[in-house]
């Protein structure tokens, strides 16, 4: 089939007007002017897209497809208060709820132009719902331990789930890794453990540096994540909690937390220079979440420095429970301003072409896919999505790039496709999944858990 538009979007090259790119057996054939392609294959069959841009699908470098449920709960909350609520609310849902949430969470990633998700996941329906969905990405089964004689017990328990998951989907789309709990919800030997087990090139996504109150829970020993920690272990310690007076980076990096081949540092918000630098010498990937950060306070991860450090960074859309929605062009957008807004560089301006960047093929790089996705390229898989860019507020276009991380919303994504099989087309979804039993009951999960709230409130 060949695939035509107004644009192409390649992300690794430059964009070509009047483009076009032929798909055969789910990989990407040929890409080019589209006179030249249609002469060159003129008994296949056509979708021409128009007033429209084709580019590689979003790849959506970190977030909780199962939280899509808790959506709409929390506002106005910082971080710490938002993380105890989510928790609270979180252990309330039972299996159904949590396959429910992450296959309606899916949907909309779907909708809206996302073909591949690294997603955090707690338990086996939420990996069932990503298998039914046909996307692509890795499902990363969360681990951790407060207590240090219980780390051995809950590694045997991950990697019983990790093999057994593996055994359950479809290894050519899904991948499953392991993710260490956040530095305040883990004893340091999870670290360890979990880089070992994944030293077999296992994917391994953790979340450091993300907030103000982890940084001065790791190097102080205080905030409320101290309190919180001696009520979810039983029992009080004195002190509390032992200040390390390292950074948290430098504090995962003592236990060997970056040791593995395929390593995703989540946030990455409160570095010094020193610190970026060993996660590069690490080889270690970020993903960047600006809404969540942004929302809750967390602080602005310094992505020009990453950048300037040769870094891969991808986008994630994280929680919906902290952003309310699972869009990345909204990420892309925000994004650029808060960066473009604290820039101290008068010579460095960040670009909506670095953005579209960190969408795609930059969010596959830290997942170490990018040799499949991320980008149009001859050989490639065929996940593509086509944006719409013939309304009036994409209009008139001089630059294709700058109107879909400007102007575009996951309303103007026309189609959605995952290894040449159009997922979601015109308002449609080609999948084989009891989506609309799970909107009904996500209904009424919703209305239990707003009970809840106000009973807290």
């Amino acid at each position: 089939m060949l695939l035509c538009a107004e644009y192409v979007l390649p992300i690794t090259s430059d964009p070509i007007e009047a483009g076009a790119v032929l798909i055969s057996e789910g990989r990407i054939r040929d890409i080019g002017p589209v006179e030249q392609l249609r002469a060159r294959y003129a008994n296949e069959e056509i979708r021409d897209f128009g007033q429209a841009a084709i580019l590689p699908g979003f790849v959506n470098a970190h977030c909780h497809m199962e939280y899509t449920v808790l959506r709409g709960m929390m506002h106005d909350e910082p971080y710490a208060t938002w993380m105890g609520r989510v928790s609270a609310l979180s252990s309330t849902l039972n299996a159904a709820d949590l396959y429910d949430s992450t296959l309606i969470g899916g949907l909309e990633s779907i909708a809206s132009g996302i073909t591949c998700a690294a997603n955090i996941a707690s338990s086996e329906p939420a990996v069932r719902a990503m298998n039914d969905l046909g996307m692509r990405g890795i499902a990363y089964r969360e681990v951790g331990a407060m207590d240090g004689r219980r780390v051995n017990y809950a590694m045997r328990q991950a990697i019983e789930d990790i093999e057994s998951w593996r055994g359950m989907v479809d290894g050519d789309l899904l991948q499953i890794g392991i993710a260490p709990a956040p530095l305040y919800e883990c004893h340091p030997r999870v670290f360890t453990e979990a880089a070992k087990y994944a030293a077999d090139t296992t994917p391994l996504a953790m979340h450091v540096a993300s907030s103000r109150e982890e940084y001065a829970f790791i190097k102080y020993g205080r905030t409320p994540f101290s309190v919180d920690a001696m009520k979810r272990r039983g029992y009080m310690e004195v002190p509390p909690w032992l200040p390390t007076g390292a950074t948290p980076v430098n504090y995962a990096l003592n236990w060997g937390a970056f040791e593995a081949e395929n390593v995703t540092v989540v946030h990455g918000v409160h570095v010094r220079w020193d610190d970026i630098q060993k996660l590069r010498q690490y080889g270690v990937g970020v993903a960047h979440c600006p809404r969540c950060n942004a929302n809750l306070g967390m602080g602005v991860a310094p992505i020009e420095e990453y950048m300037k450090a040769g870094m891969a960074i991808g986008l994630g859309t994280d929680s919906p429970a902290a952003t309310d929605s699972t869009d990345i062009f909204a990420e892309m957008r925000i994004g650029m301003m808060v960066q473009r807004a604290v820039s101290s560089e008068t010579n460095w301006f960040i670009s909506s072409h670095d953005l579209l960047e960190m969408a795609t093929i930059g969010g596959a790089r830290t997942m170490h896919i990018d040799d499949q996705v991320g980008s149009l390229e001859v050989g490639k898989m065929a996940d593509i999505i086509a944006v719409d860019l013939s309304g009036s507020h994409s209009t008139p276009t001089n630059d294709p790039c700058a109107a879909v991380v400007n102007t575009a919303t996951p309303n103007d994504v026309l189609m959605t496709m995952v290894g040449g099989k159009a997922l979601y087309d015109q308002g449609k979804w080609n999948i084989q999944a009891p989506f609309g039993s799970s909107v009904a009951q996500m209904i009424k999960t919703r209305t239990r858990l707003r009970r809840q709230c106000a009973d807290t409130l």
